[in-house]
């Protein structure tokens, strides 16, 4: 996996790696949340991303609403329907972004689904995320294989490449997908959507431990993941733990102040326990 980038005579680090390696030299694993952009509000997104920077989290996700989310449970779904419904526009993505960036220091990457970053054009969207202080793309439905204008991209604008592998990813995808990213790997827990769950599977260590074994420097785990007692299990083998579908809940329930509190608690989870 690299970590950097030519990008004419400069090399630009990867803000995605900065932040877990920072989180690493404190003894602990990163928290990695998730927000669909524009839910409830554009306002409300920017706002969430910094009480989640503020209360312990180390990297922000911001989902791009979309009409066909495959890789979502029914919560996204509702939320980013909703999204939608409110007129979000892809171009309002760098808005949450830059919102962000201006008052936190997490490293702020983009989940997005491949078919918006096409219709707006790869040049284009690479651009505006740098310009925003974006950290890279997650990209769930595209495989480094259909990825060379995104590599080229990225590589032009200093952007990470966060690509998924799963229990299902044979030893030579897992190799190429490694390979591929920069930043860090995306290990999916589990064979299915998004949505939290009572227990964390056990597939996930296997796949961080192949992950690893194909070169990857960096693996977070995500697909799943909702309170501290299953962000600490996670913590003592991955260098990131992802949550999504518990903080969608807490801001469509309370708001701001809820994705504050359950980050706060989140945290505490983080802390690798002495050997």
């Amino acid at each position: 996996m690299n970590d950097l980038t030519d990008g004419g005579a400069a090399r630009t680090a990867s803000k995605s790696a900065a932040a877990i390696d920072r989180a690493k030299a404190e003894g602990r694993a990163a928290l990695i949340g998730y927000l669909p952009a524009g839910f409830p509000s554009v306002e409300e997104t920017i706002a969430a991303g910094i009480a989640l920077a503020e209360n312990g989290a180390d990297l922000i996700e911001i989902g791009i609403p979309y009409s066909d989310p495959v890789m979502d449970g029914p919560v996204i779904q509702a939320a980013t329907t909703q999204a939608l419904a409110k007129g979000f526009h892809v171009k309002d993505v760098f808005d949450v972004v830059r919102g962000i960036t201006s008052k936190t220091d997490a490293a702020v990457l983009v989940m997005t689904y491949w078919n918006p970053v096409v219709r707006m054009g790869v040049e284009d969207f690479s651009r505006q995320l740098a310009e925003a202080g974006g950290a890279g793309l997650i990209t769930p439905d595209l495989i480094p294989d259909e990825a060379a204008e995104w590599m080229a991209a990225s590589d032009k604008y200093g952007l990470d490449r966060v690509f998924l592998v799963a229990p299902s990813s044979s030893p030579a995808r897992m190799k190429r997908t490694v390979d591929a990213s920069r930043g860090f790997v995306y290990a999916v827990s589990i064979m299915g959507v998004t949505g939290a769950r009572t227990s964390v599977s056990s597939a996930a260590k296997d796949v961080v431990a192949a992950a690893r074994a194909a070169g990857a420097a960096r693996v977070c785990v995500g697909l799943g993941v909702s309170n501290a007692d299953q962000v600490r299990e996670i913590a003592a083998y991955a260098d990131g733990v992802i949550v999504g579908t518990a903080l969608v809940v807490a801001i469509g329930d309370g708001g701001v102040d809820a994705v504050a509190s359950l980050t706060k608690d989140l945290s505490t989870g983080l802390t690798r326990e002495e050997a």
